[in-house]
């Protein structure tokens, strides 16, 4: 069995995101190749797109979402993600029993919902929603007001795991904003189109994250006991094994270029999905760096990438009349290494900062 280092295992990752070479897809087709993207924070996506794309503009992908061709929702690991309506709809259902992991007995909302009926929250929560839109507060305060003396958040929980729902624009609208909304999922996108099974979702993940294990696969999409769709795909697969012995499953004709293929440097946004779509990162971030990129609160913060592994964070500073485009790597970069983060960084600052011609300042940073 062929062995794929971690260099085989990045330079696989970064062709597979878009992020080796940018792409000349729609937004609608970056999409359906990477399966949805992470929108916890607002303009998390569209960073996502700009990184991997040849040609977007932030109402590229505007215009999708107030037009529901895109849905914003919660999705895999309980999680924000922007997916297409019709993705968004079948995998939905799929990841269900990953989602009641929240609720379980044991856990805190479970504790808090004891001796209730789940369903009739749900059923509440349908017939609130049917009447119209509501914030996540008034959701809130209704189901309080349904079962006073309940913690408000554990009944709110339950409705958002049990009801499928979506965030409503304007939020994660492109330079504006608002509370986050809500509607139900069936009350604005057309009922999913049969046929999905939890077998396609799994070769879907493998041409977007792969080669990858089945602990990976589980680690993104928030579910356990996946190995009885990778065994029912098994023979329409190619394996491998990474440095560690663990096998690593693809698809035979997915891109796996050299490791020592060239990787240029990218701005990922916060919560980036290469971050995210694997239980072992090794491939893209060390342990170390990890721990720099997460705030004490659990934020993932805006990564650089340099050689195609986690380098540093950014961010970009707004003021009256001018903008900074801040870059903190946890290493000094060679001087090539640091004019191609500052060309990069124009770039960001030419698509993302309030004021043109901004400013970037690197500096290196011990922690």
């Amino acid at each position: 069995m062929k062995t794929l280092d971690r260099r085989a295992l990045n330079r696989a990752l970064l062709a597979r995101q878009h992020l080796s070479l940018r792409a000349d897809l729609s937004v609608a087709e970056a999409l359906e190749r990477l399966i949805a993207l992470q929108a916890q924070s607002a303009p998390a996506p569209y960073f996502a797109l700009w990184t991997r794309l040849k040609a977007f503009t932030p109402q590229d992908l505007s215009d999708l979402l107030e037009d529901f061709t895109l849905a914003r929702g919660t999705l895999m690991r309980g999680t924000l993600h922007i997916a297409a309506a019709a993705d968004f709809t079948a995998i939905r259902p799929l990841i269900q029993r990953g989602l009641d992991r929240f609720l379980t007995e044991g856990g805190v909302y479970g504790r808090a919902l004891a001796g209730l009926d789940q369903a009739e929250i749900m059923a509440a929560a349908r017939e609130l929603l049917r009447r119209g839109p509501l914030t996540t507060a008034a959701l809130r305060d209704a189901l309080a007001a349904r079962w006073p003396g309940r913690d408000p958040q554990a009944l709110a929980m339950a409705a958002r795991i049990h009801l499928p729902m979506l965030q409503l624009p304007p939020r994660g609208l492109w330079g504006r904003s608002g509370q986050p909304t809500l509607a139900a999922m069936d009350d604005r996108l057309a009922a999913p189109k049969p046929g999905l099974a939890l077998t396609d979702l799994v070769r879907r993940y493998l041409a977007a994250f792969g080669p990858a294990s089945i602990a990976d696969a589980q680690a993104w999409l928030g579910l356990s006991r996946l190995a009885s769709a990778f065994e029912a795909l098994r023979p329409a697969l190619a394996v491998f094994q990474g440095e560690d012995g663990v096998a690593l499953f693809d698809l035979p004709e997915a891109d796996r270029p050299p490791g020592d293929a060239e990787a240029p440097v990218r701005f990922l946004g916060e919560f980036d999905n290469v971050l995210l779509a694997h239980e072992d990162r090794t491939r893209i971030m060390s342990a170390d760096h990890k721990r720099r990129l997460y705030t004490p609160n659990g934020i993932l913060r805006a990564a650089v990438l340099v050689d195609g592994f986690t380098a540093g964070r950014w961010r970009i500073e707004d003021g009256k009349t001018t903008s900074t485009l801040c870059v903190e790597l946890f290493d000094r970069p060679a001087k090539a290494v640091a004019s191609a983060v500052a060309d990069e960084g124009e770039r960001l600052v030419a698509f993302a900062a309030k004021h043109a011609g901004g400013e970037v300042r690197i500096q290196v940073v011990d922690a």
